[in-house]
């Protein structure tokens, strides 16, 4: 915990730039719904990029994720793990199954 008002300062000024990144980064993932890249799945793909990078951001900062022990680093592994097993059904399931068989 901040002990001091400069290091309150500090984590304040912390969690605003942390907020304006996410801000900035769900104005991404509007723009991003309005871009067509040259396939679906690709755009599937970069919105998860997009949310990945925002849930990370949220976990770590927000969650105080970034200061647990070994544990939490071990179990959160194996969530991510699983959060992109889950992507990946997601962009399986939106090819072409004929596009399906030449990957």
């Amino acid at each position: 915990m901040a002990d001091s008002p400069q290091e309150i300062q500090k984590a304040v000024r912390k969690i605003l730039w942390i907020g304006a990144i996410l801000i900035v980064f769900t104005v991404i993932t509007v723009a991003l719904s309005y871009v067509e890249l040259p396939s679906h799945s690709w755009n599937l793909i970069v919105g998860m990029i997009v949310a990945t990078f925002k849930a990370a951001l949220v976990a770590l900062v927000f969650m105080h994720l970034n200061h647990e022990a070994k544990l939490i680093y071990k179990i959160l592994a194996f969530t991510t793990v699983f959060a992109l097993a889950i992507f990946l059904l997601i962009y399986f399931t939106s090819l072409d199954p004929l596009e399906f068989a030449r990957f």
